[in-house]
């Protein structure tokens, strides 16, 4: 009998969930390292859940110590700066157009960025590719 009991709390014994909490103040535009971040018990909604989805990201905005890290407040590491000239690369079948754009945004690989093209003046939306370049028209 006291072994059903002690099974029966242990299944009822209620799960915790951890959360992501930054260790000091991280600024932005810092890229995450393992020394910046450690587990809390404390599970957030929405909180990252594990210190390898945040190592290696950049902070988007400021992260005050002791807090759960929001998935909304990291990205890629930037490896475009606002105002910076960049290539932008249209293709279509067999097609492939490039022209010459201004990045208008910070933006790390894969993040939709806008560029203006420096022809037309005109603001666009594109992706960012591994070599730099603004994949537009996807």
């Amino acid at each position: 009998m006291r072994g059903l009991v002690f099974i029966a709390l242990l299944w009822a014994w209620p799960a915790y969930g951890q959360s992501v909490v930054a260790l000091s103040g991280i600024r932005a535009q810092t890229v995450i390292t393992a020394q910046m971040v450690a587990l809390s018990e404390a599970e957030t909604p929405g909180a990252y859940t594990e210190l390898a989805q945040v190592i290696g990201k950049e902070a988007r905005v400021n992260i005050y110590p002791g807090r759960p890290i929001m998935r909304d407040a990291l990205g890629a590491p930037a490896i475009l700066e606002r105002n910076q000239s960049v290539v932008m690369r249209f293709t279509r079948g067999a097609l492939t157009i490039y022209s010459e754009g201004r990045v208008l945004d910070r933006a790390g690989v894969g993040e939709r960025v806008r560029v203006m093209n420096l022809d037309s003046k005109a603001v666009i939306f594109g992706r960012v590719g591994a070599d730099g370049v603004i994949e537009v028209g996807i």
